[in-house]
C-alpha cells in the first residue's frame, strides 16, 4: 500500500465537497514532524475556513464525520485551530510490517497502468573526456530508470552520444596541425582531449576578440538601459519595475563576465609566447574547423577514416567510466546515426508549411517564443535541433513512447521548450515530453567546479579520490579491522563510489550544490556513508548472535511494538513505498534519499534504546531481529533504486 497516497484518498471525498477542486487541499496532509500530534497530519481546514469563512474547527469537523480510517486508524483527533491528527493502529502496523517479510519488493506495488519511458542521460560529447558536470545527468537518469522500472513501466535508456558535429572538426583540424604523435600511440585519449582543449582555446581568443567591441557596446547599452529604469522608477519602484531592473542587471551581469572571461583569455594566450605564436598562424581557426566539420558531413575519405580511427578509443574511455559507477544503457544511438534523417527532417517541415525560410535558413516559427527554431542554416547545415527531431521522430517509430525524458542541466532549458513545441506540431501529440534539469556542480568559492588549473575536472579523476579518500574513511574509523587491505580496498570502492553519486542525489536536482569529498563521505548526516553504515550494522548483528535470517522470516516469530522506537522504526518501514512513488511523481531522487536517511536515523535510536542478541526474552529477540532485517532490506533495496552498493561490513 502506498500509504500517504491512501490516506489522501479516504479524505477526497470529504474535502471534495467543500472545496471542489481537492488536490492542492490533499497535498497538505503529510506525515507528523511530532509524534505527539501522531503519524499524519492534514491541515487543509484551515484555507478551506478562509475560503468558505467559516471556523477550520467546524469544517474539521465536518471532514472528519464523513471520513472512514477505521480499518487502519485510530479515530483522527481535531487539534488547535482546525489541525487534523491521525495516528495508525499499532496491530495495522504489526500486520503490515509482518507481510512485508516475504515480500521481495516490500509492498512496493506494480502500477496498474505501466508506460513506456524513453530517458535519454548522461550523453557527453564523445570528442572530449567526461567531467564532472557529467555526473548528475548520470546518476539522476540511472535513478530514474530502475526506480520506474521498480514500479512496473517499461524503460528504454539511451545514451544520445556527442558523435557527430563541430567538436570533432576541432579534434580532426588539432590532429592535422598540433598533434604529438608519439603522445598519441602511448594515450590516444590524453592526446585527443589535448588537441581538443587546444583548438577551444585559440577559437574561443579569436571569436572573443572579435566580439569584444560589440559586447562592449551592449554592456555600455544594458548601462544605460539601467539608468534610464531607475530615473523613471524613483526612490520606490513598484514590483514591475524592480522585475524589469533585475532582469536588465542579470543581463548586464552575464555581459561582464563573457567580457572578463574574453579579456583574461586573451591576457593568458598573449603571455605564453608559444601559444601566442599558435594564434597568429592559426588566425583562421574559426572557419578552418568549420570546413574540416563539412568534409566530415559530406563523407571525405581521410576526415571520416580520422573519424573511425578516433571513435574507438573515445568509446572504450567511456565504457570504463560507467563500468566504474555500474551503469548500463540500453542503446548509445549517438548524433551520427541519425544523419541520413535530418534531410527528411528539413523537408518534412516543408511539406506541412510548419517552417519557412527567414535570412536564408529554413526555420520554425513557434508562439510564444521571441526567435525561432532553425533546422536548416543558410549554408544548409544541420543543427541540434534537426537531430534531435529526428530522434523523437525515430524514437517513436522504433519504441511507441508514452514518455521521452531527457535528463539535461537547466541551461539547456530554452532549447527543449523550443523543441517540445515543435515536435507537437509536427504531430507527436500523443507523447509527454519533459526535460529533467538540474543545476551544477560547485566548487568550496561556489562557482562552478573546476581544477586549480582552471579546467573543468575530470569524471575519472573525480572517481579515483572518491575511492582514495573512502580508504581513508575505512582505515581512520577502524572499519574491517579483520579484513585484509585487498578486501578494505574493495569496501573503499563501494562507499567511494557511493558518496559520490548519494551526494549528488540528496540534492534537489534543480539546485546546484556545492562538492565536499569530507561531507559525503562523513559518518554522520545525509550521506551513503551514514546508510550503508546503518546496513552493515544490521548484518552485524545476524553475524554476532549466528542468525538464519531466512530461516526466521518463514517460523512462527512475530513482530512486535512495545518500545516507542520499535514503533517508529516500524512506522517508517510502511513508508517506503511512498517515497519510491514520490521519486517517480516528480522525477526527483532527493525524495528518496531523505527516506533513507530517516529510516537510518530512526534505526540508530531503536539501535540504541533497544537491546537485540540481549533482549528481555526470545520473544522480543526475534521481534528485533526481524525489525533488523526489514530495516536492512528496505535500506539495501532503496540503495540499488539509486544505483548504490552496499557491503555487509564496515
Amino acid at each position: 500500500m502506498f500509504l500517504l497516497s491512501e490516506i489522501r484518498r479516504r479524505f477526497s471525498g470529504p474535502v471534495a465537497q467543500l472545496a471542489g477542486d481537492s488536490l492542492p487541499l490533499l497535498e497538505m496532509i503529510l506525515p507528523s514532524q511530532d509524534v505527539r500530534f501522531g503519524d499524519y497530519q492534514a491541515n487543509c481546514a484551515m484555507p478551506l475556513g478562509k475560503r468558505l469563512g467559516e471556523a477550520p474547527v467546524k469544517i474539521a469537523q465536518r471532514i472528519v464525520a464523513q471520513l472512514d480510517l477505521s480499518d487502519f486508524c485510530q479515530s483522527p483527533k481535531i487539534a488547535g485551530p482546525g489541525f487534523i491528527n491521525l495516528t495508525l493502529r499499532d496491530d495495522w502496523i504489526v500486520q503490515q510490517l509482518q507481510q512485508r517479510l516475504h515480500d521481495p519488493c516490500l509492498k512496493v506495488e506494480k502500477t496498474a497502468t505501466p508506460r513506456t519511458y524513453v530517458i535519454d542521460f548522461s550523453s557527453p560529447n564523445v570528442a572530449k573526456p567526461m567531467h564532472v558536470g557529467h555526473i548528475r545527468s548520470t546518476v539522476i537518469g540511472d535513478a530514474l530508470c530502475r526506480t520506474l522500472r521498480f514500479l512496473g513501466h517499461q524503460v528504454i535508456s539511451d545514451n544520445h552520444l556527442g558523435d557527430w558535429g563541430t567538436q570533432f572538426g576541432m579534434i580532426i583540424y588539432g590532429y592535422k596541425h598540433f598533434r604529438d604523435e608519439a603522445s598519441f600511440q602511448r594515450e590516444p585519449i590524453v592526446e585527443l582531449s589535448r588537441l581538443y582543449r587546444l583548438v577551444r582555446r585559440l577559437l574561443d581568443y579569436h571569436e572573443g576578440g572579435a566580439n569584444l567591441s560589440s559586447v562592449e557596446q551592449n554592456i555600455k547599452a544594458q548601462q544605460a538601459a539601467i539608468k534610464q529604469q531607475e530615473s523613471v522608477a524613483g526612490a520606490k519602484p513598484d514590483k514591475k519595475t524592480k522585475k524589469a531592473l533585475r532582469s536588465l542587471q542579470e543581463k548586464l551581469s552575464d555581459l561582464q563576465k563573457r567580457r572578463d572571461a574574453v579579456v583574461e583569455l586573451a591576457t593568458e594566450i598573449e603571455s605564453d609566447p608559444a601559444t601566442a605564436s599558435l594564434a597568429r598562424e592559426h588566425e583562421k581557426i574559426g572557419q578552418s574547423v568549420l570546413t574540416e566539420t563539412a568534409r566530415l558531413h559530406a563523407g571525405d575519405p581521410e576526415n571520416r577514416r580520422l573519424w573511425e580511427q578516433f571513435l574507438p578509443h573515445c568509446r572504450a574511455d567511456f565504457q570504463r567510466i560507467y563500468k566504474r559507477l555500474g551503469i548500463q544503457f540500453d542503446h548509445e544511438l549517438g548524433e551520427s546515426f541519425y544523419q541520413n534523417r535530418l534531410s527528411e527532417v528539413v523537408a518534412s517541415f516543408e511539406r506541412q508549411g510548419l517552417s519557412r525560410v527567414s535570412d536564408e535558413a529554413t526555420c520554425v516559427f513557434l508562439d510564444g517564443f521571441e526567435t525561432p527554431m532553425i533546422i536548416r542554416k543558410r549554408d544548409g547545415a544541420f543543427l541540434y535541433a534537426t537531430t534531435d527531431l529526428a530522434t523523437i521522430s525515430y524514437r517513436m517509430e522504433s519504441w511507441t513512447p508514452d514518455v521521452i525524458l531527457y535528463v539535461v542541466d537547466h541551461r539547456q532549458g530554452d532549447h527543449f521548450d523550443k523543441l517540445f513545441a515543435a515536435a507537437r506540431r509536427w504531430g507527436c501529440e500523443n507523447v509527454e515530453f519533459q526535460h529533467v534539469s538540474f543545476g551544477t556542480v560547485l566548487g568550496p568559492d561556489g562557482k562552478p567546479f573546476k581544477t586549480r588549473s582552471g579546467d573543468t575536472v575530470g569524471l575519472e579523476g573525480l572517481l579515483d579520490e572518491a575511492e582514495s579518500k573512502a580508504l581513508e574513511v575505512v582505515q581512520q574509523n577502524n572499519m574491517g579491522t579483520d579484513l585484509d587491505q585487498q578486501q578494505c580496498r574493495l569496501i573503499a570502492k563501494v562507499i567511494g563510489m557511493g558518496a559520490l553519486k548519494y551526494a549528488d542525489l540528496a540534492h534537489n536536482r534543480t539546485s546546484d550544490y556545492v562538492f565536499s569529498y569530507e561531507k559525503m563521505l562523513s559518518l554522520r548526516g545525509n550521506t551513503a556513508t551514514y546508510c550503508q553504515y546503518a546496513y552493515a550494522r544490521t548484518q552485524n548483528i545476524f553475524a554476532r548472535g549466528n542468525i538464519d535470517i531466512e530461516s526466521l522470516r518463514h517460523s512462527t516469530a512475530a513482530i512486535e511494538l512495545s518500545h516507542p522506537a520499535e514503533r517508529s522504526l516500524g512506522l517508517e518501514l510502511l513508508r517506503f513505498p511512498d517515497a519510491v512513488a514520490f521519486v517517480a511523481d516528480d522525477y526527483r531522487p532527493n525524495l528518496l534519499t531523505n527516506y533513507l536517511f530517516e529510516l537510518a536515523n530512526r534505526f540508530a535510536t531503536f539501535f540504541e534504546s533497544c537491546p537485540v542478541l540481549k533482549a528481555e526474552n526470545a520473544h522480543k529477540r526475534e521481534s528485533r531481529l526481524l525489525l533488523c532485517d526489514l530495516t536492512g532490506r528496505t535500506i539495501r533495496q532503496g540503495l540499488e533504486l539509486l544505483g548504490i552498493d552496499v557491503v555487509d561490513k564496515m
